[in-house]
């Protein structure tokens, strides 16, 4: 599963070298329609990509569909590929995810190149051979696990970011600096999000990567320690999968729409951090620094009692989740992972009150 992770300061080298140590028939570049126009200029002169065949798909998670994916099989056999043909996915974690899937499944399976474009997609989707496409209104819910040949991580790639998507990939480097040390989380937590210093953001970058690289290597199909990448995403993806049902009521009177996955995820580190409080003794002023520094940057998402229910249903369908039981995992404190525990809807309907209330 282990593939191979290269922190780029030339992209046109280290693109070239990934390009030439994989044998292959015929080229492939993946990108959506965002990342086409804001990231592909930026490579599209080089030399190793003048062979490849295009092809582009609509951009955000709206778009990490099985229809979506058939439209990159379908390109895929237009272009004449085959067994050997190589992938090569620019783009945020949408394109890494859905590309890896359509590369892991095509004529079972060509090898693929990850070129992360957004702070999400470097941190989190890009690494870890986790693959797949959003269905039946479930966030990830059709997967495998199959690592690319390489991943690049060029941060020069991070200026194309607005502010949101800076927020979204950060959301998951405090996720990581939770499950690290109390030194990295508190330069996580003193980090501007709003006057971005990108030669740090790059330096925190590689730190963050680590902290995943080093958790995957030691459990790469997530039968144990890797559940603590979970941490912030039982009840992160419930509200994903929820605001997603509003994609088709954008000016509706709650005010809610589809959100980025790191948005989904700060909030929900804010409800497993209350129940690390409260079942594994996570110290309530870390939990309330925390909570803090991310009510500052996400703000809040307008839920009502009403939706709890929902929201728990969402949950039961946690891939995590064995016969039916919500598995969370929480802290004890800083580094301190408790991974496999659970919580009754009583104890999760009291989680979604404090993340109204707290």
């Amino acid at each position: 599963m282990a593939n191979k992770v290269v922190i780029s300061t030339d992209i046109a080298q280290t693109l070239t070298e990934a390009i030439d140590e994989v044998k292959h028939d015929k080229l492939f570049l993946l990108t959506d329609e965002i990342t086409h126009a804001l990231c592909f200029p930026l490579v599209k002169r080089l030399s190793c990509l003048q062979a490849a065949i295009h092809i582009i798909i609509g951009a955000t998670d709206t778009h990490k569909t099985l229809e979506t994916l058939a439209k990159v099989w379908t390109e895929l056999g237009q272009g004449s590929g085959s067994r050997h043909s190589l992938l090569v996915n620019l783009g945020g974690g949408m394109v890494t995810d859905l590309g890896g899937f359509a590369a892991s499944t095509f004529k079972r399976g060509i090898k693929y190149i990850n070129v992360p474009t957004t702070l999400l997609s470097m941190v989190d989707a890009s690494v870890g051979g986790k693959t797949g496409i959003n269905f039946n209104g479930l966030k990830n819910e059709i997967g495998v696990f199959n690592s690319p040949e390489t991943v690049i991580l060029d941060t020069e790639f991070l200026r194309t970011l607005d502010h949101e998507n800076i927020c979204s990939g950060y959301a998951e480097m405090l996720k990581h600096g939770l499950i690290s040390t109390h030194e990295n989380f508190a330069e996580l937590l003193s980090f501007d999000l709003n006057e971005v210093d990108y030669t740090h953001l790059g330096q925190m970058v590689g730190t963050s990567v680590a902290i995943k690289e080093r958790i995957v290597a030691e459990d790469p199909l997530e039968h144990g320690i890797r559940k603590a990448l979970n941490l912030g995403h039982t009840a992160g993806h419930a509200f994903e999968s929820f605001c997603l049902k509003f994609v088709h009521e954008p000016h509706n009177k709650r005010g809610i729409h589809p959100v980025l996955h790191g948005y989904a995820v700060a909030w929900g580190l804010i409800c497993e951090l209350y129940l690390s409080c409260v079942k594994t003794g996570f110290p309530t002023d870390k939990m309330r620094q925390t909570v803090r520094f991310i009510k500052e940057n996400y703000g809040t998402l307008p839920i009502i009692c009403d939706d709890y229910e929902e929201l728990y249903q969402y949950m039961t369908h946690d891939k995590k989740n064995t016969a039916g039981i919500i598995n969370f995992t929480l802290l004890g404190n800083v580094g301190d992972i408790r991974i496999n525990q659970i919580a009754d809807k009583k104890e999760i309907f009291e989680m979604l009150d404090f993340f109204r209330e707290g």
